[in-house]
């Protein structure tokens, strides 16, 4: 299994690395939130009345019954996600490349096989300079099955040299340049600045907080797409609960609110939730 998480003492650490230079070839759009004086104290027009801000009914209760449905942190994604999948006595540097590759790993891939192919990757030494001396077929027969594989071995080296060449061997800092990266997605982008910068972005919106989000009705209308319920859940899920979001969402998601045949019997929101009701 994957080596555990360290305390935030490396964290603080990474904080203080050096701001890098902004890369802008093959860009994509992102919205990115930033901190905002409005709806917490912050200054506003006098004369300007505040319009009450939308909440889904029942969230918060939602909410505190998802948590206790989550206690036991037993799901896939607390033994085998990525967080647990990077070497926490590793340099800094080489911590947050192998918290990247993890998450390109992830894609269309269950937690189980991510985690056993970052060990494999370990076993090989998972740096930089590794990867980029590895030649593609046997970069490939380490991380099969994971989902994608072939097109991952091509992402990863492009990713790496990038990497390599234009940061030192580290990973951006921002949202704006991770998406950049070959195989790189906002999903991605965000948990990479939770979990190897310690910073709170966005919220990360894979396909269980995407689904669940719209059965609860979280977003004001339906969302087809996961970067779309990540500017729904922004625009007013509290900024404090935004770190916790993803990973309280997705184990529910794997246990208890499946993408077919949700356990809604074993639900403690089945009475409160729109979509049980439907079933």
């Amino acid at each position: 299994m994957c080596a555990a998480v360290s305390a935030g003492g490396g964290r603080a650490a990474a904080r203080r690395t050096a701001s890098i230079p902004r890369r802008s070839r093959r860009r994509k759009s992102v919205a990115i939130a930033y901190e905002s004086g409005q709806g917490d104290g912050g200054e506003q027009g006098a004369s300007e009345p505040q319009r009450p801000r939308w909440e889904p009914r029942d969230w918060r209760q939602q909410l505190e019954r998802i948590r206790e449905m989550r206690r036991s942190r037993d799901a896939p994604v607390d033994e085998m996600g990525v967080e647990k999948c990077y070497d926490s006595s590793a340099p800094l540097q080489v911590m947050r490349y192998q918290v990247l590759l993890s998450l390109m790993l992830s894609s269309q891939t269950k937690d189980q096989v991510t985690s056993a192919a970052m060990l494999r990757l370990r076993q090989h030494g998972l740096t930089v300079d590794s990867i980029l001396q590895m030649d593609d077929a046997t970069l490939g027969q380490i991380i099969y099955p994971v989902g994608f594989w072939r097109n991952k071995v091509k992402y990863i080296k492009q990713t790496t040299a990038i990497l390599k060449e234009k940061y030192g061997g580290d990973i951006p800092r921002t949202v704006e340049e991770l998406v950049q990266l070959p195989g790189v997605g906002p999903k991605m982008a965000y948990l990479a600045m939770n979990i190897a910068w310690d910073s709170v972005s966005g919220i990360a919106v894979d396909t269980h907080v995407h689904r669940i989000t719209n059965r609860l009705k979280w977003v004001k209308k339906e969302t087809r797409y996961p970067e779309e319920t990540r500017v729904a859940l922004e625009d007013w899920l509290p900024r404090d609960l935004w770190r916790e979001i993803n990973w309280l969402l997705v184990g529910f998601g794997q246990q208890t609110c499946l993408p077919v045949n949700p356990r809604c019997n074993e639900c403690l929101n089945q009475d409160i939730c729109p979509a049980a009701k439907r079933r």
